[in-house]
């Protein structure tokens, strides 16, 4: 057995260096919306499109995305994945030149496919490297790469591009996308480099038709709509996405708009993924062992409700913090309703999962949907938006997911 955990100790940093990159340039979106906010002059709305424009690609992307794999094999694809978010990084380079706003929102949208690629491939490892029974421990020490990436990202380039107390609306829109033109040429040769050295190595295992799931369990329904415990838990996870984009994302803007100084403000979003951090220790510590994944999530939803009360009826610093503790609600939601959703499908689990990860889509929408709500009755109230999306995933960790028919 230790041999066995010996061998896979390579393959699973090579993973982690890769959930790393998913964390830094997701999580920096945070950022760019309230950089953008300022660089455009945009609304709530119109800023809120980066969420959108890198989000939905992974529900155009996700069943493309198994069928590119399936040719290509799962290590090519994490090399391509790697490649095509280098295109898509390099676009920033002449949208800051042009500033265009659309042409940075086309970059977002083509880093999102590369990562929808990235993810797709290299998600399986992270159950067939080690004991199946162990893979949701695996799955929340990958998490915690995510968030510490996503903790840098937002402090080097929140540094960066948000670092003034007090900007001049008379600064050019071009003087201040100057900034990105570094930072985003250095991600770029980074991206690279990792896909030459994922296609060198030697380290990684294909993955097989078999490892992927248990497509080889029998069912006898005939359609996966059939399966209640997978359509509740496709809404739920198209919920969950959006809260935590809505929490992560909306938090810098949120203090900008009660007051706070940029030099401030730029620092909110590491408040939520610290959180974030806490709740996947939390996570190792006491799943399954205390607590079952589908108690841990109802418990969590709740305190998102309560979380978000508090939010809603208290102001300043009390108000930003209640949302950066969201990230301790939302942290474990992820590898607890995949599980339940995906569980019993036999022959539809590749089906099924590809349904799930098209659900990200909640990570383009609902933002949209709040950031209307804050350019309408305000940024705060529009928060209350999070309520009836935590009060859902309590239901479908509570009922929905035992839900064997309709």
């Amino acid at each position: 057995m230790n041999n066995k955990k010996q061998n896979y100790l390579g393959p699973l940093i090579i993973i982690g260096v890769l959930f790393f990159v998913f964390g830094f340039v997701t999580w920096v979106n945070g950022t760019l919306i309230a950089f953008f906010k300022k660089a455009f002059n945009l609304d709530n709305t119109s800023s809120l499109l980066v969420t959108f424009a890198f989000f939905i690609s992974y529900t155009v992307m996700a069943i493309p995305s198994s069928e590119i794999l399936k040719k290509i094999g799962f290590k090519k694809g994490m090399a391509v994945g790697l490649g095509v978010m280098a295109i898509g990084t390099l676009t920033f380079v002449p949208a800051a030149k042009m500033a265009s706003y659309v042409l940075f929102l086309v970059g977002l949208f083509v880093i999102g496919i590369g990562l929808t690629l990235l993810q797709t491939a290299s998600n399986p490892y992270v159950t067939i490297l080690g004991d199946r029974e162990s893979a949701a421990q695996r799955i929340s020490i990958m998490g915690i790469a995510n968030k510490i990436a996503g903790i840098l990202s937002q402090k080097l380039l929140g540094g960066l591009l948000l670092a003034s107390s007090t900007v001049s609306v008379a600064v050019s829109s071009e003087t201040e996308l100057d900034k990105v033109t570094v930072p985003y040429l250095i991600l770029t040769g980074v991206l690279i480099v990792l896909a030459i050295l994922i296609m060198l190595s030697k380290g990684l295992p294909e993955v097989s038709e078999e490892q992927e799931g248990d497509a080889s369990e029998k069912s006898e329904k005939t359609s996966i709509w059939a399966f209640p415990n997978l359509v509740l838990g496709l809404v739920t996870l198209f919920c969950y996405v959006g809260l935590e984009v809505i929490s992560g994302d909306t938090i810098i803007s949120y203090g900008i708009s009660l007051g706070f100084p940029e030099s401030e403000a730029k620092d909110f979003g590491q408040f939520t993924l610290w959180s974030m951090l806490v709740g996947y220790v939390l996570g190792i510590v006491l799943i399954p062992k205390y607590v079952s994944q589908q108690t841990w999530l109802k418990l969590s939803s709740l305190l998102g409700v309560v979380i978000t009360l508090v939010a809603l009826f208290t102001t300043g610093y009390t108000s930003v913090l209640s949302i950066a503790l969201l990230g301790l609600s939302n942290a474990i939601m992820w590898p607890a309703i995949w599980p339940l959703a995906i569980n019993g499908l036999g022959k539809y689990t590749k089906l099924g999962s590809a349904l799930l990860v098209m659900m990200i889509a909640g990570g383009a929408i609902l933002p949209l949907v709040y950031g209307k709500l804050a350019d309408t009755i305000g940024a705060q109230s529009a928060y209350g938006l999070l309520i009836p999306l935590y009060l859902y995933i309590a239901y479908y960790a509570t009922w929905g997911h035992k839900k064997a028919n309709w």
